[in-house]
């Protein structure tokens, strides 16, 4: 089994944070997006990961710290950790063929910017499984049609009148991927565009067309990182499922001084808590200094300095110092507001 996971853009609705840090790698409970991702997909496949294939962008942006990041994720799994390079932003369809030489076999596509809770056996008697959500606002999303066999017959995209409330979430099983890239590669030999760009849809629909059986595959929990609201809120939710799982979110190396943590939270290696309230649902990196403070419901990540604050649906960058009283903020990376 291949883990395919494009993740070239460049995640502006998280802007200032996706500035200097590829949104994939933004840590959530204290793992990066694409980590987490892959790990539980990998959990839920409950089987060997052969290979894992990244797609990027610009390497100026998705630099060498990101590409030794992935390979080390890849090398966890005991997999092969391959790079692409999407050269130019045109579209799913095109991302994935920047990846056409790990093409074949078995194989999972999971884009980078979705969180899931899963548990459930692969339906390894169809062609393919999309991975769906039902969702209260269907005319927002891709959905899906189903037949009377519960077969995935038709994928409409933000449908006017409703079709189902069953969200497509950007990850797909093909028992052979090696399919979908010869009908993507008639998609971009035939310049078939939507949107402005080659999709991945135009490739499933012509499988469709040819009798390819197509399932849907629930997820219990879907949770976007697409802006900082929603990723504060997914960090919320991930730290929830965390304890009960009963996985250890506080480092034992932390320092603290009338210091009091409320759980759930996640706490890194050498953080300082001093005359400071921490959590619910927080998420502070390593190495950060915070004093006299109350923080709830935000995400800091390492090597910042908070002090002064009442932090509540805040998310702060990478080497930041904040001396102040504001709440619901979003600070970038190197930033400082004394």
């Amino acid at each position: 089994m291949k883990i395919i996971v494009p993740m070239a853009g460049r995640g502006s609705r998280l802007r200032p944070h996706t500035l200097t840090v590829p949104k994939p790698l933004i840590p959530v409970a204290g793992k990066p997006i694409v980590h987490r991702l892959v790990s539980d997909i990998a959990k839920v496949l409950g089987e060997q990961i052969e290979e894992v294939a990244f797609i990027l962008g610009d390497p100026a942006f998705f630099g060498d710290d990101v590409v030794e990041s992935l390979m080390q994720l890849a090398e966890e799994l005991g997999a092969k950790g391959s790079i692409y390079r999407q050269d130019e932003p045109l579209g799913t369809g095109h991302a994935i063929m920047s990846a056409k030489e790990s093409l074949s076999g078995p194989a999972v596509i999971a884009y980078a910017d979705t969180l899931i809770r899963a548990d459930f056996d692969l339906d390894k008697t169809a062609d393919s499984v999309i991975w769906v959500k039902q969702v209260d606002q269907p005319e927002a999303f891709g959905v899906v049609k189903l037949s009377e066999q519960n077969e995935i017959v038709e994928l409409v995209e933000k449908p006017k009148e409703f079709v189902s409330d069953l969200a497509v979430i950007g990850i797909y099983y093909f028992k052979n991927v090696g399919v979908l890239k010869n009908e993507l590669q008639y998609v971009l030999d035939n310049d078939i565009i939507n949107g402005g760009e080659y999709q991945i849809n135009d490739g499933i629909k012509r499988m469709m067309e040819k009798g390819m059986k197509f399932v849907p595959g629930k997820v219990d929990e879907w949770m976007d990182c697409g802006n900082k609201n929603v990723t504060v809120e997914t960090n919320q939710r991930m730290l929830g499922f965390l304890e009960k799982d009963g996985e250890p979110l506080v480092a034992g190396s932390i320092q603290t001084d009338n210091a009091n943590i409320i759980e759930p939270c996640y706490i890194g290696e050498n953080v300082v808590l001093k005359n400071t309230t921490v959590g619910p649902y927080v998420s502070v990196g390593s190495d950060c200094v915070l004093e006299n403070s109350t923080v709830k419901n935000s995400l800091i990540q390492s090597n910042s300095k908070i002090s002064n604050a009442n932090l509540d649906n805040a998310m702060i960058g990478n080497h930041v110092v904040f001396d102040g009283n504001f709440e619901a903020i979003s600070i970038g990376d190197y930033s400082e507001l004394k």
